[in-house]
Parts: C-alpha cells; sequence; structure tokens
C-alpha cells in the first residue's frame, strides 16, 4: 500500500481530474475501493498496514464528500492547482458586492428566486470550462474565472443560509 496516503482524491479513485464527475461510477468506485481497503479486511496485518487502511478509508470518506458537491470539487482542483487558500481573503468585484449587500438588506420571499437566477447567471460563465474541463489543457484564465465563480458562489449561500435560518 504505502503510496496512496499522500495521493490526491482522483488519484485515490483512479480518476482524471475533472469537476463533473459521474455519480453512478462515483458510488462504483468508492465501494470498490472500501471493500478493497476497509479496515475490518486488516484485522490479521501489520500494525502499519493496519493504520494504513484506516488512513486510506478515511481519505475516501473525505474524497467522496468532496466529489459529491460540484462546489467542493471545484475548490479541491483550485486548491490543487495552488490557487485557493483555506483561509485566503478573496476580493470579489465591488459590483457584485453592491448587489449581494442589495440583497442582504431586503431578504424576502423574493430571494431564494433571485438569487437562483444570480447563480444561473454566474454558472453561464463557467459552465463550458467546468463541463469541458481538462487538467492538460486549462488555462490560468479559465481557472481565475472559476476561483471567482467558487468565491461569488460561496458568498451566495451565506445568503441563502441567512434566508434558511
Amino acid at each position: 500500500m504505502g503510496y496512496i496516503c499522500c495521493m490526491n482524491y482522483f488519484e485515490l479513485f483512479e480518476m482524471p481530474v475533472t469537476l463533473e464527475i459521474d455519480p453512478g461510477k462515483l458510488a462504483k468506485k468508492y465501494f470498490e475501493l472500501q471493500k478493497k481497503y476497509h479496515p475490518d479486511f486488516y484485522t490479521q496485518a501489520s500494525e502499519y498496514e493496519q493504520e494504513e487502511a484506516l488512513e486510506i478509508s478515511s481519505q475516501l470518506n473525505k474524497a467522496l464528500k468532496v466529489f459529491k458537491d460540484r462546489d467542493e470539487t471545484i475548490k479541491y482542483v483550485l486548491q490543487l492547482k495552488g490557487l485557493l487558500e483555506e483561509e485566503e481573503k478573496y476580493q470579489l468585484p465591488p459590483d457584485f458586492l453592491l448587489e449581494m449587500m442589495e440583497l442582504n438588506e431586503e431578504l424576502s420571499d423574493e430571494s431564494a428566486a433571485r438569487i437562483a437566477s444570480i447563480e444561473k447567471e454566474l454558472y453561464s460563465e463557467v459552465g463550458s470550462i467546468i463541463e469541458n474541463y481538462n487538467d492538460e489543457r486549462i488555462r490560468e484564465q479559465e481557472l481565475q474565472k472559476l476561483k471567482a465563480y467558487y468565491y461569488k458562489k460561496k458568498y451566495l449561500k451565506r445568503i441563502l443560509d441567512r434566508l434558511a435560518g
């Protein structure tokens, strides 16, 4: 086993880096890998192999959680590319922030529909990048667009959470 703990999630799941993950294939691969590395199958193995199986099983669960959520997958890919840091203070465009401030102040029943409309508009700017993502051919400019999209969506989610709360 030895080398698995240092793999990224895509390598662990033996799939190319992508932003569009087929849920059926993901589930199938997850169960296949969980069966192979589940700690219960290593009760007779050495302590090292038991610890490693536990680590791999834990990594599989974390990867699955990331891959089930497109925004988390985008975040993960941007982190792999060194373009996103955990507590980064990302500067959103002033016009977007102004629109969000207005939306935040007038939270109402129509706000959810407005947010959905904004999300759709944001997606239209990066949809083709997400749907046709190719790790070898992706350009810095496209990655920066994805990063802006990720942070804008994160902002919208906070407003939606407030609306629901």
